[in-house]
């Protein structure tokens, strides 16, 4: 089993940076991959960023390349998704998600079988 827990989220303005850690245990992810996905109201769940654990290999939706990057913090046993220049789009649930890696691909929400609880992020114009 793997348990992930995000943390991290909050309310900030347009422009405003925000840092969201995905906590990992349960067992050795040297061979998954951890994505962050998110979930607006009223919207469907949709693919944020992943990054391959086995080689560090890392993607990102159009529409947060360049302003937010996936990371991980063996040390500390976290992915980390550091958000800058945020929109009022950008607000929505944050969930991180875990799974065996795969050739799917990373997008596909339902290739993922560990999931958080999530974690809200609330931008202002």
């Amino acid at each position: 089993q793997v348990q992930l827990v995000e943390s991290g989220g909050g309310s900030v303005q347009a422009g405003d940076s925000l840092r969201l850690s995905c906590a990992t245990s349960g067992r050795a992810l040297g061979s998954y991959d951890v994505g962050w996905f998110r979930q607006a109201p009223g919207k469907e769940r949709e693919f944020v960023a992943v990054i391959r654990l086995f080689d560090g290999n890392k993607s990102y939706a159009d529409s947060v390349k360049g302003r937010f990057t996936i990371s991980r913090d063996n040390a500390k046993s976290t992915v980390d998704l550091q958000m800058n220049s945020l929109k009022p789009e950008d607000t929505a649930i944050y969930y991180c998600a875990a799974r065996v890696r795969s050739l799917q691909s990373p997008n596909f929400s339902r290739s993922y079988a560990y999931w958080g609880q999530g974690t809200q992020v609330t931008v202002s114009p």
